[in-house]
């Protein structure tokens, strides 16, 4: 008698000859098949990295501060040194941050300044060069996450019927493998290299252990096969038996145990090679990630930045981070967690995998939502995941067969698509794109004025524009209001402190009137009082000055003077004007920055008022020449 499993066994071999002779006249066109496949394949990863390159050399917007003084500044300061100018902020002083990361970056930077050299690029060449260089490696480097993210949906998915019993036993890379840790040897390879990431991900930072804890938790207690190789040894090979039904009890001690053993052994190494690294980095042995949930949780410093609602997450984080695909997301999510028909042959191999998926989708938000401090990026490693949740109730409403309401159906999916590409062209070219146009024309000063260093001083909240990796020249030497965080304080005063840029707010003009004191009347009033600064304190004007605190303790700020150049938002501009009437300030480029902003601070577009004569002459001059197009254009009723 046939056991049950075998008896409800789907099998791809049959015996008999006739089947065997219709195989052989189907070879030609399935070897012709696998070679499509293998080129459709091969063209899937070329395209990404070509699309992802191009999205990222076309982003003309500034997004979050973290993507530059997280990763570009210190990459910087590795590779051309501590006197380059990079702007270290607080983490990076604490040991609160990996330097594997920027480590990546340092590369990069070191060989595009190598090839630079080699080939006598222009001053302005060599800094597009240094511009385009990062880009162009974390372009590759999403390329390959979009790539493993379509595989993974392949696995989950299928292709085809009769490709579906290959699929399955490659279903979904790093969580399958988690579950099938007794398959073969190629298995246990994916399992190691799937555990390395996921160690270097928590390494990289440390609130991703709460993804890997879900997935982790369902490889130890759960155990399911998507079926059982069986050898024949009259064919000197196998046969590969998918069963209808899979057990879903507990996983067995040696499983356990394997996996176990070999998450030991790949988090050994990440974090063996993470201390050698951060050790070359800070010149002395440290743990960031112990440091960084050390100042974030136990001391609270993240509240510094910013408080939210609890339902955070849940009414903006999810939102912000699907748009319209939000609807299909929750919906994924919900058919995952409680499942209509858990026991079809085409459900189970996959239905594991994608409750693990929405369970983490799940979890994570709401463990992140009992910190105070919360933002739409620290759920960005869930997006994913939650596409390839998204992706059945997706298909299965607009592609349904037998078609129904086609003619709605397609004019919701245009609309759902042209709202996601207007974002798109909204979010990489329009909204916030001020920060990154200033700093180009800065640049651009910068090479037109060679021999002379270029001064500059933004008076904008802290980290509003990047910092070296954008103003790339040695010749632009500049100040910024900072924000450091209370780190001298006890937690019970945290609430009470006010970072530079704060006391900068409550009163610009008394703050500029105390700190920097009347302003020149000329670029050379203005210079000479640079060169006095500097003799006085034996150092450059822009270099770090230590100094003792009231309570003994050595510390350090950058020293502030007037410059030749002042950049501040727009909302600011009439303070400025009224404190700045009789200097030598005057506008000399303006820039937009959107239809308004989230933080009153940053509004009003961005505005660049310097001391040259030239530039502002020609900066009215193109004034002018505006204004009388635009009169023109009203006049013909174009305007």
């Amino acid at each position: 008698m046939a056991s049950p499993a075998l008896s409800q066994a789907s099998t791809v071999f049959e015996t008999d000859a006739p089947q065997i002779r219709n195989d052989q006249k189907t070879r030609p066109r399935a070897a012709l098949q696998h070679v499509k496949q293998a080129t459709t394949s091969q063209d899937i990863p070329l395209f990404l990295i070509a699309y992802r390159i191009l999205n990222a050399l076309s982003i003309r917007t500034f997004f979050q501060p973290d993507e530059y003084f997280q990763s570009l500044e210190p990459a910087w300061e590795i590779a051309f040194g501590a006197n380059s100018g990079a702007w270290i902020t607080w983490e990076w002083k604490n040991q609160l941050r990996s330097a594997i990361h920027p480590t990546l970056f340092a590369g990069v930077y070191w060989l595009s300044a190598e090839l630079s050299t080699l080939l006598r690029l222009a001053p302005h060449d060599h800094a597009e060069l240094l511009l385009a260089a990062p880009k162009v490696t974390q372009a590759v480097v999403a390329a390959l996450g979009d790539y493993y993210t379509w595989k993974m949906g392949e696995h989950k998915y299928g292709l085809r019927e009769d490709q579906k019993l290959d699929q399955d036993r490659e279903l979904a890379k790093c969580v399958s493998d988690g579950e099938n840790v007794k398959n073969a040897r190629s298995t246990a390879y994916r399992l190691c290299r799937c555990l390395l990431l996921a160690a270097l991900a928590c390494v990289l930072r440390p609130t991703n252990i709460l993804i890997w804890i879900c997935l982790a938790c369902f490889s130890l207690w759960k155990s399911s096969s998507s079926g059982r190789l069986l050898k024949l040894p009259w064919i000197n090979g196998g046969l590969w038996v998918n069963m209808s039904s899979l057990a879903h009890g507990p996983a067995t001690r040696p499983e356990r145990l394997v996996l176990v053993l070999e998450a030991l052994v790949c988090g050994t190494l990440v974090l063996a090679s993470s201390l050698v690294v951060d050790r070359l980095y800070y010149q002395q042995w440290t743990f960031p990630p112990i440091r960084f949930l050390y100042f974030n949780l136990t001391q609270s410093l993240s509240v510094h930045y910013g408080r939210n609602d609890w339902h955070y997450y849940l009414t903006q984080g999810y939102p912000l981070l699907l748009t319209n695909f939000l609807p299909f997301a929750l919906v994924g999510v919900y058919q995952s967690l409680f499942p209509q028909d858990a026991s079809s042959t085409q459900a189970v191999p996959t239905a594991n995998i994608r409750q693990q998926l929405a369970t983490a989708s799940v979890l994570v938000p709401f463990i992140l939502s009992f910190i105070s401090h919360k933002e739409v990026r620290f759920i960005y490693p869930l997006l994913p995941p939650l596409h390839l949740l998204s992706a059945a109730p997706f298909t299965a409403y607009f592609f349904s067969s037998p078609p129904k309401n086609t003619i709605r159906k397609r004019l919701l999916l245009t609309l759902l698509l042209t709202t996601n590409l207007l974002l798109a062209i909204f979010t990489t070219t329009l909204y916030q794109q001020a920060p990154l146009n200033t700093l180009s024309y800065l640049r651009s000063r910068a090479t037109s004025h060679q021999n002379t260093p270029t001064t500059i001083a933004f008076l904008t909240p802290c980290h509003s524009t990047p910092w070296r990796s954008h103003l790339i020249h040695p010749s632009l030497k500049a100040w910024a209001l900072t924000c450091e965080p209370p780190l001298h304080l006890p937690p019970s005063q945290h609430s009470t402190y006010l970072d530079e840029a704060d006391l900068f707010y409550q009163s610009p003009t008394h703050w500029l009137s105390l700190h920097l004191g009347r302003p020149p009347k000329n670029i050379n009033e203005q210079q000479h009082r640079l060169s006095a600064l500097e003799t006085a304190t034996g150092v450059s004007w822009d270099g770090v000055v230590a100094y003792v605190d009231e309570k003994g303790r050595e510390r350090e700020k950058k020293k502030k003077a007037w410059t030749g150049y002042l950049v501040f938002f727009g909302q600011l501009e009439e303070e400025m004007v009224r404190y700045l009437r009789g200097s030598g300030y005057g506008v000399c480029w303006r820039g937009w920055n959107g239809w308004g902003h989230e933080d009153w601070r940053r509004r009003g577009g961005m505005v660049v008022w310097c001391m040259d004569e030239g530039e502002k002459r020609a900066w009215k001059e193109r004034e002018e020449e505006r204004g009388k197009t635009r009169g023109w254009r009203r006049l013909v009723g174009w305007g």
